[in-house]
């Protein structure tokens, strides 16, 4: 029964992140810049980030049963902080320049994560390896609408 209890905190904490999605969706502002031709139609972001975050709680989950107080649990919350900032720097402030740098410190923290935590759990970190290559994408996608877009705000 504990078992159960420390995943839904661990499906709270992400969803808690998650929602920094819905506070700063995509708006005129968003569709108004020009973007490349392989950009995802916005129909994709929902399903991906939704199994992405499902995922993210396993794998914070299977480490915290291991080693609650560990270098990769630190990564794990610092991903979670940061992945929850992105949303509300892109598309609240509209500074793609200094979105990039939080999905720079993102996708570190991602490296991080999956490098430590595989001593601990190689489930947890095989289920960051998506999340690793989205986020991957998600800078190429950043950073190209940002230079697309120079001097917009």
């Amino acid at each position: 029964m504990a078992s159960i209890w420390s995943m839904a905190v661990f499906l709270l904490l992400v969803a808690s992140a998650a929602s920094s999605g819905v506070l700063f969706r995509p708006d005129e502002w968003y569709r108004s810049l020009r973007k490349p031709r392989w950009t995802p139609p916005d129909w994709v972001f929902g399903p991906v980030w939704s199994v992405l975050y499902v995922m993210i709680a396993i794998a914070g989950w299977l480490v915290w049963k291991q080693q609650p107080a560990s270098p990769a649990m630190a990564l794990w919350c610092l991903q979670l902080v940061v992945n929850a900032g992105w949303s509300g720097v892109f598309f609240g402030m509209r500074r793609m320049d200094l979105a990039f740098c939080v999905l720079a410190l993102l996708w570190l923290s991602l490296a991080g994560f999956t490098v430590a935590a595989v001593g601990i759990s190689p489930a947890a970190s095989a289920l960051f390896i998506p999340y690793l290559i989205w986020v991957t994408i998600a800078g190429a996608l950043n950073w190209t609408v940002w230079r697309m877009n120079a001097g917009v705000r």
